[in-house]
């Protein structure tokens, strides 16, 4: 077991621990795990995957594309044509995965849900004129629903969508 996956695994059973103590129907805390939860962890995992891989290309493409000029400095020819080839590569798939926009897409849609979770734990921000977490639980739910909506919108709109050519530009 990694240390990434036991403090999700960790930070899993808080959430569910803060699911538990607070005072709903079992089929409203049962939504808030499929619903809510399982979207948190499953953006979490996701968020630090495109990290990774975002990293390490990026990383390779700008350490290999310094080190190219100084192979070809040093007589080896063969050693900077390979290079070459592996940071094309890198930023060829960068480009066509977005692993960067990707990742910081993932970051901030947890990062909505976790907020609006902690308010409505705390009974804050927009959950702050509501007796208690069953008057509040209608708002809470549409919101997740608004924002993972808009997640959705937002991946296929704008982070994944094939990028159109410059009509300034010659084909």
């Amino acid at each position: 077991m990694t240390e990434n996956t036991s403090y999700d695994e960790g930070r899993e059973r808080d959430y569910e621990s803060l699911i538990e103590t607070i005072d709903l129907p079992d089929s409203r805390k049962n939504f808030m795990r499929a619903r809510w939860l399982d979207q948190v962890m499953w953006m979490e995992a996701a968020c630090k995957k495109t990290q990774r891989w975002y990293y390490v290309l990026r990383l390779t493409a700008i350490v290999g594309g310094i080190l190219v000029p100084a192979l070809i400095g040093r007589g080896a020819a063969m050693a900077a044509t390979v290079l070459s080839l592996v940071v094309a590569a890198s930023v060829a798939v960068e480009e066509f995965f977005h692993f960067g926009e990707r990742w910081r897409h993932y970051r901030q849609s947890v990062e909505l849900l976790k907020i609006q979770a902690w308010h409505f734990f705390q009974m804050s921000g927009p959950y702050r004129s509501f007796r208690d977490h069953a008057a509040a639980y209608p708002a809470f739910a549409g919101k997740v629903e608004e924002i993972l909506q808009n997640e959705v919108h937002v991946y296929i709109s704008e982070v994944v969508k094939e990028k159109k050519e410059d009509p300034n530009t010659e084909s």
